[in-house]
């Protein structure tokens, strides 16, 4: 697959609508992961799918898509008013058999400049899978978070609002994520979806809080099992020198994503 390449440009209006989506200003919050709002998808709307994606014919018969996990290296932050580019190539496929049925891994390596001078580098793994049957038993529930003197705590419950904004701030037209009737009786989940990149996100924004504006050199998370609007989520973190342990719980302390950071 050939490179492919997006040009955007990081207007005040779109800082600002970042920084409000978390109940922050511009002034004070970074903008580490405001990248994810960047070069975002720009087909038309007769192209989308059911689901609400972009309709792909490369990967036949493998409908449902998730972003399992990311690296991110933070090399200088994007500054308003910056030209913003990034560069996609796609790295590794591998097809897999799971208790879902076929899986499909694919690995997208993306590098993004602001004004010419390298920003992020981030390398992410989606994937497709099939759609679940019916009758699928549920998944087995996600491991406990492990007992930890947690230096960083704050509860936050993404509400049907705050996923609606995120959609609208990274052009995500998933129907998981705003289609309550359709995320439970199509994909079979409890409710509403919240974005994995938001729930990396909100642990970026955890960071941000507790160290001061873009004080990451690099961040990688992984899904570990899905969080719903509604339901209130913990955000931990504990420091140890240059390095970040960060997790979300949700209510009963069962894991939902899970990070790794080191500041500058």
């Amino acid at each position: 697959m050939a490179d492919e390449t997006r040009t955007d440009l990081l207007t005040p209006a779109l800082a600002t609508r970042h920084a409000a989506t978390f109940d922050r200003t511009p002034r004070d919050t970074g903008r580490q992961g405001i990248h994810w709002c960047l070069n975002t998808p720009e087909e038309p709307s007769e192209t989308l799918g059911p689901d609400g994606h972009p309709a792909r014919s490369d990967h036949p018969g493998l409908p449902r898509r998730m972003w399992a996990s990311s690296e991110l290296t933070f090399h200088a932050p994007i500054a308003v008013g910056a030209q913003v580019h990034r560069t996609t190539r796609i790295v590794d496929s591998k097809e897999k058999s799971g208790k879902s049925g076929r899986l499909l891994f694919v690995t997208a390596a993306h590098e993004i400049t602001a004004n010419g001078a390298l920003a992020v580098r981030e390398r992410q793994a989606i994937v497709y899978r099939e759609p679940s049957p019916a009758d699928a038993p549920p998944p087995p529930p996600a491991p406990m978070v492990e007992p930890c003197d947690w230096d960083w705590t704050r509860t936050v419950t993404p509400t049907e609002p705050l996923l609606f904004r995120y959609s609208a701030l990274t052009f995500n037209s998933h129907r998981i994520h705003y289609d309550r009737p359709y995320a439970m009786t199509v994909e079979g989940y409890p409710g509403l979806v919240v974005h994995g990149p938001l729930m990396a996100s909100l642990l970026l924004d955890l960071a941000d809080r507790e160290l001061g504006p873009d004080a990451l050199a690099s961040f990688a998370f992984r899904g570990v099992s899905p969080a719903f609007a509604g339901r209130p989520l913990r955000l931990l973190g504990k420091r140890d020198g240059a390095d970040v342990r960060l997790v979300i719980a949700d209510a009963d302390g069962r894991t939902v994503m899970t990070a790794n950071a080191t500041t500058r």
